[in-house]
């Protein structure tokens, strides 16, 4: 099965990785073009891009999929699908068809739950017990082409986005390998999805870090987790802006204003929450420090009194 892969971050490397040991046949990839990234602003190769140079791969990063003769050269690969995830941009119609048997996505939800960016992200920030990862048809509207295949995975109470994440991309990339062997042999279904059940998610930001201690503590632990490993939560501890990693629950009660911080000690720094109550923040990073325990942070910033 000749294939044509669009994808860019790592996300989509495991997919990528997936179908090369599989035996599928990669005519190309494509991806998004190179960044200057880190403090020193150096160029470098999204992880899609890396994988497919190891394995010679051809590469095309083109700024627009809308030219025409883009759009030839890639019909020219007479591919059978052009399998999507995690690209960053929207294929045009022309493109969708360019294939014998059009285009899949690989999606970070169970659809139609949670289209768009960050689905993983929001399913943990949202408090949910359980998500999963589906393949589907590509259509001219985002995330709403029918469905192939989904598998469902319950969520921690303690797991943070990026550890859902690195078990998502495994799941999804063995799923997207199974969904193509089938359209292949032509055993892969198709199922409509349910539009008046349809949600919308957008990409994170650093507006979203700050803690809104109104919540309740598991809307709190679960803002916390999900702000993992960017932008990561933040609360203000001592005239400073920390960073908050890890947190947990208490049975303390209190008349205290929320976001109050209460006590600190071995178990953590205590703050109360909405409605009467409190958690402890586990693992913190203050400006200019290095990650470490509330505990440990204590120990060199006792509280004021």
């Amino acid at each position: 099965m000749r294939v044509i892969f669009m994808g860019t971050p790592d996300f989509a490397e495991a997919s990528l990785r997936q179908l090369i040991a599989d035996g599928f046949e990669l005519c190309a990839v494509f991806t998004q073009p190179d960044k200057a990234r880190g403090r020193g602003m150096q160029t470098s190769f999204s992880p899609v891009k890396e994988c497919a140079l190891e394995h010679n791969i051809p590469v095309f990063q083109p700024t627009t999929l809308r030219d025409p003769a883009l759009l030839n050269e890639i019909k020219a690969f007479q591919a059978d699908i052009i399998a999507v995830v995690a690209y960053g941009k929207l294929l045009p119609d022309e493109l969708l068809t360019s294939a014998r048997f059009g285009a899949v996505n690989l999606h970070g939800s169970l659809l139609p739950k949670y289209r768009g960016a960050a689905p993983i992200q929001w399913a943990v920030l949202n408090g949910d017990t359980r998500t999963g990862v589906c393949t589907f048809y590509l259509a001219a509207e985002m995330d709403a082409g029918d469905i192939i295949y989904e598998e469902e995975t319950v969520i921690g109470e303690m797991e943070t986005s990026g550890e859902l994440y690195d078990r998502l991309k495994v799941q999804g990339a063995a799923l997207l390998s199974r969904t193509l062997r089938d359209i292949d042999a032509g055993v892969a279904p198709r199922i409509p999805q349910d539009h008046t059940k349809a949600s919308y998610v957008t990409r994170l930001g650093k507006e979203l870090s700050p803690i809104d201690w109104n919540k309740t503590p598991r809307e709190i632990v679960k803002w916390i987790c999900g702000l993992q490993p960017w932008p990561v939560a933040t609360m203000e501890l001592q005239g400073q802006t920390v960073k908050v990693f890890a947190a947990a629950y208490s049975d303390q009660k209190t008349d205290s204003a929320p976001g109050t911080v209460l006590s600190g000690g071995e178990k953590g720094i205590l703050v109360s929450c909405g409605g009467g109550t409190a958690l402890y923040i586990t693992e913190l990073q203050a400006p200019g420090k290095k990650r470490m325990s509330a505990a440990d942070y204590l120990r060199g910033h006792p509280l004021k009194r």
